[in-house]
């Protein structure tokens, strides 16, 4: 299985890209064939998330992602021109998704420390309901490069500028702003990797969380790996 090698480069808030799940801003009205036609486009996103998930994106074609949404073959190429036009769009759909939940369930008093260990078991929250993820996000390198370009530079973004801010707050120990991206992508790297650890365990997903993955990763981050002699 392919996995996570981003390089690393620079990231500004003016760099992110953040589609909504259906691709378009979203109204105050709506007519409601334009509401049908939403509530298809979201459809064929949750069905090729769940038919990727399973099967792979080489294996996922039009007529099980059809099939999965309960539309047509024909109404696939009213919302995407092929199949490839989707998968070019599923990942940083699914992975705005992720970030919009971490951040609907953070408590704006926590800080620090406290406000990294509620970011990682949110993250693992929501791995475990949505378990194909996984395997979208680690193949998407080689089935859908700017997909996955993208997926990662929007999580880059969002993660420096939470920890600017946290860092002009006095929350961080000893580091520039200069060295927050690298910060950023190596939490990212540990991350990813860490749930390609929980998800290798027989029955993890209806076990739930391994807590020791959690407090080993704050333990890392809060004390640091080595001690200075």
């Amino acid at each position: 299985m392919p996995v996570t090698r981003p390089s690393v480069q620079s990231v500004k808030p003016s760099d992110v890209v953040m589609p909504a799940f259906d691709g378009k801003p979203q109204a105050k009205k709506r007519g409601r064939r334009e509401v049908k036609a939403l509530e298809t486009r979201k459809a064929l996103f949750a069905a090729a998330a769940v038919v990727v998930g399973k099967y792979g994106y080489e294996e996922a074609s039009i007529t099980k992602i059809t099939d999965q949404a309960g539309v047509a073959n024909g109404t696939f190429y009213n919302y995407f021109e092929t199949r490839q036009d989707l998968f070019d769009q599923l990942l940083p759909s699914i992975g705005g998704q992720l970030l919009e939940y971490i951040a609907g369930r953070l408590d704006q008093n926590l800080t620090g420390v406290d406000r990294e260990r509620a970011r990682i078991v949110t993250y693992f929250e929501f791995f475990q309901k949505n378990s194909g993820f996984l395997r979208i996000l680690n193949e998407a390198e080689v089935y859908a490069p700017a997909a996955f370009r993208q997926h990662i530079q929007n999580f880059a973004v969002r993660y420096v500028k939470a920890l600017d801010k946290q860092r002009r707050n006095g929350e961080l120990n000893g580091f520039d702003e200069d060295e927050l991206t690298a910060v950023a992508y190596m939490l990212m790297g540990v991350r990813t990797y860490l749930t390609m650890l929980w998800r290798s365990n027989p029955g993890a997903a209806k076990k739930g969380v391994d807590q020791s993955y959690i407090s080993t990763y704050m333990k890392l981050v809060e004390q640091g790996l080595f001690v200075r002699k």
